[in-house]
């Protein structure tokens, strides 16, 4: 997780469950300090890149550059011939090719193969009725003076038979898009689109035609084009109509063309395709995703994803990874881009590596990577500037060094999120943009989002721009194209507005995995001040009304079917040791503890005004139920020596002297999302 500054940060109630006096030290003077390298699901080590970011000739030997020109795959089903592009301006763009046949552009017509013409799905005669009907419905939009009366839908008649009646609501879509059919009791009837209509007063009649085929067409990665328009305000005005009308199944995009007009381009959204995957489009899927090792150093994981999303022109939201690793560190994750072939990750090559990221271990995989899939994180820790507490009168810094790492070896750490959680040395802390947006105060969550730092680098300039102007244009000039989420939210600020609304549309623009991080960190912020309050209230005693995991729960178990109230007899029966008692992450399906501890929680919900909060923000479309978190957490296989300063050599032997003991070398693993500052908070008892 990202962890940026050496300003003091109270992440939580200092509470301790070890009794030892603990010593003062620093971390991560250096990235080389602290080495972060995740463990996989299978056990093992994700290989490390062995080459120096400064060795230039090695680095360029393990990423050679290919020489030949790599574009993108095609899928080579003839109904899905839609270039395998997401995010950027597809090679494709609007500026390269004639905007004019809107269905021969995006391949609609190909969707036409797959269903029955209206001729052989209906009488001549019904197929007549149909079309007189269209005819007296858009002459009745054309006219300027009273219209006759028509009747406002027309029926088809009964069609028992579902698939033929899926097969003519397709036709008839396709044939008619100015036309809606829907099913009432057996029966197909048609009535004037009103969609259609609004649309016209916006584009031409046959631009809203291919827009609604397109719409109806629903392929996966398709993508339609209006005509190059040249006047914003008016472009405005579309994107505004196709978000508000549309806006669950599709988004909308400007690219410049030839003439330095711009043309508004349509793609469905991730998360829009109805229909079943077949065996060949699953195959197709695979061969775009490609894994690779990241190395990066002093750099935050969602800015090293902005550098790579930027080179390669897709979007942040199309890489995976199990979790974020700190910023002030070396670290080594698996992580999964789609829509990238193994060929062109491998051409960044030297393009990245000034940014303090390497990639190796290029390959295909079949599916991308789940926040947690992991085993855990292994770490290389040096501790130095070793000293005394000034409260420690023991005679021998080195005894009080191992006594403090054999007791949490043995008895554990509360299992604190770390300060990296929470944006360690900002302003404003991500919980406090977790907290505005559960209040659903998304204009506050904004400005929160932009408080900047106190320094005066160009990102921090750009904020203090924006706070002052609310120039959303202006301020993404400012910005460097790294800063991949502050520009996705100026861009839909810029584009809907600085007001409820408009910052419910810019919160909305960025991936879901960002928008609920913040919300998590709020969750987060929660649990943290809970386990210091039971283990002040009960200590390590497991007590009546503790929650542990139920020993009959399965995966498919409900939220609250997965855990255990303590009872009465199982206290006195000391049935439970503390190692097994979790504690809930606030959300919609948890249990709370039946103790002082739940009463705690709904008194500090409340405190925040969430008292009556349902974790649920439609808005938004985040959904937070919540989980379990064990207290406690144990380091696995933790070794130690002493190094001597400068000349960083093992000091062994009990004759070794105490004042070259400054430096403590330590490697461990823990669980997933399990923090080495929180393990290394106990040991040290100091807050990292």
């Amino acid at each position: 997780m990202e962890e940026d500054s050496c300003r003091p940060f109270k992440f939580h109630s200092s509470s301790y469950v070890n009794d030892h006096i603990g010593f003062c030290g620093n971390i991560k003077q250096s990235p080389n300090d602290f080495v972060v390298t995740e463990i996989d699901v299978s056990g093992q080590l994700v290989t490390k890149i062995t080459t120096d970011l400064n060795s230039k000739e090695t680095l360029s030997e393990q990423l050679k550059i290919c020489q030949q020109d790599c574009k993108r795959p095609r899928l080579s089903s003839p109904e899905q011939c839609i270039e395998e592009e997401h995010c950027s301006v597809p090679s494709d763009t609007p500026s390269n090719r004639e905007v004019g046949d809107f269905e021969d552009n995006n391949v609609f017509a190909c969707q036409l193969d797959k269903v029955a013409m209206l001729d052989s799905l209906l009488d001549n005669s019904v197929c007549e009725q149909l079309r007189l009907f269209t005819c007296n419905m858009k002459d009745t939009w054309n006219s300027k003076s009273e219209p006759a009366v028509h009747p406002p839908e027309f029926s088809l008649g009964p069609v028992p038979d579902k698939r033929t009646r899926a097969s003519l609501h397709c036709a008839i879509r396709q044939q008619y898009p100015y036309l809606i059919t829907v099913t009432k009791c057996g029966e197909i009837v048609v009535k004037a689109n009103q969609d259609y209509q609004e649309l016209c007063h916006l584009v031409s009649e046959e631009e809203a035609c291919g827009f609604l085929k397109f719409l109806d067409a629903r392929i996966e990665y398709s993508k339609f084009a209006f005509k190059p328009d040249g006047n914003k305000e008016h472009r405005k005005k579309v994107h505004h109509f196709i978000s508000k009308k549309f806006g669950k199944r599709v988004e909308t995009k400007s690219f410049p063309d030839a003439q330095q007009n711009s043309v508004v381009v349509v793609r469905f959204r991730e998360r829009s395709g109805f229909r079943k995957r077949t065996n060949v489009d699953c195959k197709e899927k695979q061969e775009i995703y490609t894994a690779f090792t990241l190395r990066k150093e002093n750099l935050e994981t969602l800015e090293a994803i902005g550098y790579l999303s930027s080179e390669l022109g897709v979007l942040s939201s199309d890489f995976s990874y199990t979790g974020i690793k700190d910023k002030k560190a070396i670290t080594y994750q698996t992580m999964v881009v789609k829509k990238v072939t193994p060929k062109r990750l491998k051409e960044l090559g030297r393009s990245i590596e000034k940014k303090g990221i390497c990639v190796a271990n290029v390959h295909s995989t079949s599916q991308p990577l789940r926040l947690g899939q992991l085993q855990g994180n292994h770490f290389d820790i040096i501790v130095r500037n070793l000293k005394h507490h000034s409260h420690d009168c023991s005679a021998s810094l080195k005894e009080s060094i191992m006594e403090a790492i054999e007791n949490v070896k043995k008895n554990g750490f509360i299992n604190y999120y770390g300060p990296q959680r929470f944006g360690q040395g900002q302003n404003v802390q991500t919980d406090q943009i977790g907290l505005a947006l559960l209040n659903e105060e998304l204009v506050k969550a904004v400005r929160l989002f932009f408080t900047p730092e106190d320094t005066d680098d160009p990102v921090n300039k750009a904020k203090k721009y924006f706070l002052q102007t609310e120039d959303a244009k202006g301020t993404l000039a400012m910005l460097p194209d790294f800063k991949v989420r502050e520009k996705m939210l100026l861009r839909a600020l810029n584009r809907y507005g600085i007001n409820q609304e408009g910052c419910c549309q810019s919160w909305l623009s960025i991936p879901h995995s960002m928008r609920i991080f913040y919300v998590h960190a709020y969750c987060s912020r929660i649990w943290n001040e809970a386990a210091s309050y039971r283990i002040k209230t009960y200590g390590t005693k497991v007590v009546s009304g503790d929650l542990i995991f139920a020993e009959d729960r399965t995966a498919n178990s409900s939220l609250n079917a997965k855990v255990h109230i303590v009872t009465s007899a199982e206290e006195m029966d000391d049935k439970y040791t503390i190692n097994q008692v979790v504690l809930p992450m606030v959300g919609y399906s948890i249990q709370y503890p039946a103790n002082q501890v739940g009463e705690w929680y709904h008194k500090r919900l409340a405190r925040d005004g969430l008292q009556t909060c349902k974790f649920r923000l439609p808005a938004l479309q985040l959904n937070v139920p919540g989980c379990y978190r064990h207290l406690l957490k144990y380091p696995h296989n933790l070794s130690y020596s002493f190094l001597k300063d400068n000349e960083h050599e093992k000091v062994t032997g009990e004759s070794a002297l105490e004042d070259s003991v400054t430096f403590l070398s330590m490697s461990f693993w823990l669980d997933p999302s399990c923090y080495a500052t929180v393990c290394l908070g106990e040991i040290m008892k100091s807050d990292i």
